[in-house]
């Protein structure tokens, strides 16, 4: 014990006596010191003795879907941080398919006495989805925050990235380098975020090619936010005489490519293929992709910070907070075939 008293003490710039007094609770310490000596326990590797171990301040949910596509474990992390910086434990709760539901999750946590519930591109998304299991939550005295979607059935705080804007940016962008057939593949059409993405994709295609609604909307492919499914609309859409390809997610645009390629064409050669999510290590793909960035860090502690003034007694507006995407334009997109580049 003499040797790691004498370890700390010299970690932490002290006297072993000091350490002493911390590590028994003793009194005449000044704060800083104290904070020294713990600091100097945990870069050791020592344990804290239980009594200085640091009290959570409670436990916080965190629902989340499937953590395949990578921009779900990425906001996970940003809100986990979040959280621990105020004291709070985070609970990461995962639905799998044939798994719990978003349902049997809410009342596992409940049951476990969490102080507030973040609930991620959950059934709030979901235009055909039943809204009064919110209410009931509240009715329990659970406050709440919901990442990704709105419906306006539910009095609480949303957090959502602009998907108008974003496909504001992407077919912009594309129109810019001389496409004129530009295609939208998209989740299934009931989810607020991709109705929000259609109505963006049509306004710019209007603003910038000239399209009718009508005639953008034959222009869209409705598919899975998987690898597979962007294949498979990418594929449609490339036999529709597109160019370029906007895909509602990273994991989509990756199976464009692969359509593309399967038809013995080269991105961005042939076709021009914009993402959504700038999720982590996409930036390594090959080409590196081009992609709508969200806002992930912004709106994962915007999430937080709202969660934590409702458990602290301040209620948030029951209105949406909404984040501005960004264009990061890397290698998968480049000229039309044969057009003129406007200016």
């Amino acid at each position: 014990m003499t040797a790691r008293l004498a370890d700390i003490a010299a970690q932490a710039g002290v006297s072993e006596a000091t350490v002493s007094r911390v590590l028994n609770g003793k009194p005449g310490v000044a704060a800083a010191t104290r904070e020294s000596v713990l600091a100097a326990l945990d870069v050791l590797g020592y344990e804290r003795p239980v009594r200085l171990r640091q009290r959570s301040a409670g436990l916080v949910g965190l629902i989340t879907p499937e953590l395949d596509n990578p921009i779900f474990p990425a906001l996970a992390q940003v809100i986990g941080q979040a959280l621990t910086r105020q004291g709070y434990t985070p609970v990461l709760a995962t639905q799998t398919p044939g798994g719990s539901t978003e349902d049997e999750l809410t009342e596992m946590l409940v049951d476990r006495g969490v102080s507030g519930i973040i609930f991620v591109s959950g059934l709030h998304a979901d235009t055909t989805a039943d809204m009064q299991r919110y209410d009931q939550l509240r009715g329990q005295g659970v406050p709440y925050v919901l990442l990704g979607g709105f419906s306006p059935k539910v009095k609480a705080p949303f957090v959502s990235p602009d998907d108008r804007a974003a496909m504001h940016l992407a077919v912009t962008h594309l129109a810019s380098l001389g496409h004129t057939r530009i295609g939208l593949a998209v989740g299934p059409k009931r989810f607020v975020p991709v109705l929000r993405k259609i109505e963006g994709f049509q306004q710019a295609m209007e603003i910038q090619l000239g399209l009718a609604p009508e005639e953008s909307e034959e222009l869209i492919q409705h598919s899975l936010y998987t690898l597979e499914g962007g294949q498979a609309a990418a594929g449609a859409l490339i036999g529709e005489g597109c160019t370029a390809v906007v895909c509602a997610s990273d994991m989509m645009a990756l199976g464009a490519i692969r359509a593309a390629r399967g038809l013995g064409l080269e991105v961005p050669r042939d076709v021009s293929v914009v993402g959504f999510d700038d999720s982590p290590l996409i930036a390594f793909t090959d080409p590196p992709l081009t992609t709508i960035r969200q806002p992930v860090q912004a709106m994962g502690q915007a999430a937080v910070r709202t969660l934590l003034e409702e458990i602290g007694g301040t209620p948030a507006p029951h209105s949406e907070f909404i984040f501005m995407p960004e264009l990061v334009v890397r290698g998968s997109t480049a000229s039309g075939p044969g057009a003129a580049v406007r200016g």
